[in-house]
C-alpha cells in the first residue's frame, strides 16, 4: 500500500468513525426516550452527537495536546529539534507541523492534527535527551510519515471518540441507579427502573469494549508503514530501529499517558503491563525492528 492510498483509506475510516459514533449515540438516546417516554433526550443526544463529532475533527488535536500536557516549543529553546524537522520536511515535501514538548522523562512521541496543514509533533523531553541525532531523527520521520498518510485525523478522533463514549455509558450508569425514582409500589416505574438498568448494565459492558475495538481499528499495520517511509525518509532505517530499541527498554512509565491516548505513541507508553497480542495497540518492538534492518534504502 502507497502513502497516497492509506492517506485515501485513513480519510474514508474518518468518516466512516465519525458516522458511526452519530448513530450509536442517536440510537441510545433513542432508547432513553422511549423508555422513558420523554422525547427531550434524543433531542439532545442528537445535539450532543452532532457537537461532538464537530469538536472531534476541529479541536481533537488540542484535547489531546491538553491530556498530555504538552506546550508548544519555540525556536529559540528548542533549535535543535526545529532544524530537523525542517530539515525532514524539506525533503518529505511536507509543511513544517508545530513541536511540543511534554515535560517528562520518559521518552516517546506522537502526531496529532486533523490534516498535513495543522500537523502537531510532541516529544517528551525524555526522548530528546535519550537519543542521539539518528535516532531522534528516525523518531521525527516516523512522526512525519504518519502526518503524511493522515494517520493521525483518524487517530486522534479515535481518542475522542473513545472517550466520550465511555463517559456516556458511565453517566448512564450512574443516573440509573442514584438518579431517578425508584417506587415498589409503581408497578409502571418498576417496569420503567429495570428497562434503564438494563440499558445502563448492557451500556457499561459494550462501552470498554468498543473502545478497544475502536482502538484496534487503527490497524497496527499502519505504524508499520509509517516505520518503512520513516526509514526512506532519513535513508537509515538503524536510526528508528535504534530508537524503538531503546525507547521500550526505557523503565520510565509516561505520567501522562492513559488508554485513549496510548495509540497515538510510537511505543506502548505504558511498562510492566503485560498485555495479549490480540489487545495490544503497536506491534511487538521486535518485528518493527526486525523489519527496519531488512531494508534496503540503497
Amino acid at each position: 500500500m502507497t502513502p497516497y492510498t492509506q492517506a485515501d483509506k485513513n480519510t474514508r475510516l474518518t468518516w466512516l468513525y465519525i458516522t458511526g459514533f452519530l448513530v450509536f449515540v442517536i440510537a441510545v438516546g433513542y432508547i432513553f426516550a422511549g423508555a422513558m417516554k420523554n422525547s427531550l433526550i434524543l433531542y439532545i443526544a442528537v445535539t450532543f452527537s452532532i457537537a461532538m463529532s464537530f469538536v472531534s475533527y476541529w479541536w481533537s488535536d488540542k484535547i489531546v495536546l491538553a491530556m498530555s500536557k504538552a506546550r508548544l516549543a519555540t525556536h529559540d529553546n528548542a533549535k535543535e529539534i526545529y532544524h530537523l524537522v525542517e530539515n525532514l520536511c524539506i525533503t518529505a515535501g511536507l509543511p513544517v507541523p508545530k513541536i511540543y514538548i511534554i515535560q517528562d522523562s520518559a521518552p516517546n512521541a506522537f502526531a496529532t492534527g486533523r490534516n498535513p496543514e495543522h500537523g502537531v509533533i510532541c516529544l517528551t523531553t525524555g526522548i530528546i535527551d535519550k537519543l542521539e541525532k539518528s535516532e531522534l531523527e528516525g523518531v521525527i520521520a516516523h512522526e512525519l510519515s504518519h502526518i503524511g498518510n493522515k494517520d493521525i485525523l483518524l487517530s486522534t478522533v479515535v481518542v475522542v471518540m473513545v472517550g466520550f463514549v465511555t463517559l456516556l455509558a458511565d453517566w448512564f450508569r450512574n443516573w440509573t441507579f442514584f438518579g431517578g425514582k425508584r417506587s415498589n409500589n409503581d408497578n409502571e416505574g418498576g417496569q420503567l427502573q429495570l428497562v434503564l438498568m438494563i440499558v445502563a448494565i448492557v451500556l457499561s459492558i459494550l462501552a470498554p469494549i468498543a473502545a478497544i475495538l475502536m482502538q484496534l481499528a487503527i490497524s497496527r499495520k499502519r505504524e508499520f508503514l509509517a516505520d518503512a517511509d520513516g526509514a526512506l525518509l532519513t535513508r537509515y532505517p538503524e536510526g528508528l530501529a535504534r530508537a524503538l530499541e531503546k525507547i521500550s527498554a526505557d523503565p520510565t512509565p509516561l505520567k501522562e499517558a492513559n488508554r485513549a491516548t496510548a495509540h497515538l505513541f510510537i511505543t506502548n507508553p505504558f511498562r510492566g503491563k503485560k498485555v495479549s497480542k490480540i489487545f495490544m495497540t503497536h506491534p511487538p518492538i521486535e518485528e518493527r525492528v526486525k523489519l527496519l534492518r531488512g531494508m534496503d534504502v540503497k
